[in-house]
């Protein structure tokens, strides 16, 4: 399985996916720029990413909980979710997403 991610650059990076994990581990475990500080407990928006537009409405739906933060997040669009709450398996084999902007 495989994610494609854009870091805020515009670099593109074809990362190798584990089935299981969050978007967002894989995404700091290749080591890039993520600030992901709660570890995925959905308590803050340093894990904030865009979705393609083709893979919004293949997504699991948004909690409450990860919508309330995400009003937190700077820069939000549409397309906003949070990466800690995509758990990788076969459904999202080939997701894409770019890295959201922090708002320092």
């Amino acid at each position: 399985m495989k994610i494609f991610v854009t870091d805020q650059e515009g670099k593109d990076y074809e990362l190798e996916a584990v089935e299981g994990w969050r978007v967002m581990e894989i995404i700091r475990e290749y080591g890039l720029p993520i600030k992901a500080e709660c570890g995925g407990a959905c308590a803050c928006a340093t894990c904030h990413v865009y979705v393609d537009p083709a893979w919004v409405d293949k997504l699991p739906d948004m909690r409450e909980d990860e919508e309330e933060m995400l009003d937190e997040a700077f820069n939000l669009k549409e397309n906003s979710r949070l990466s800690c709450q995509l758990i990788m398996d076969e459904s999202l084999d080939g997701l894409k997403v770019t890295l959201a902007e922090y708002g320092d």
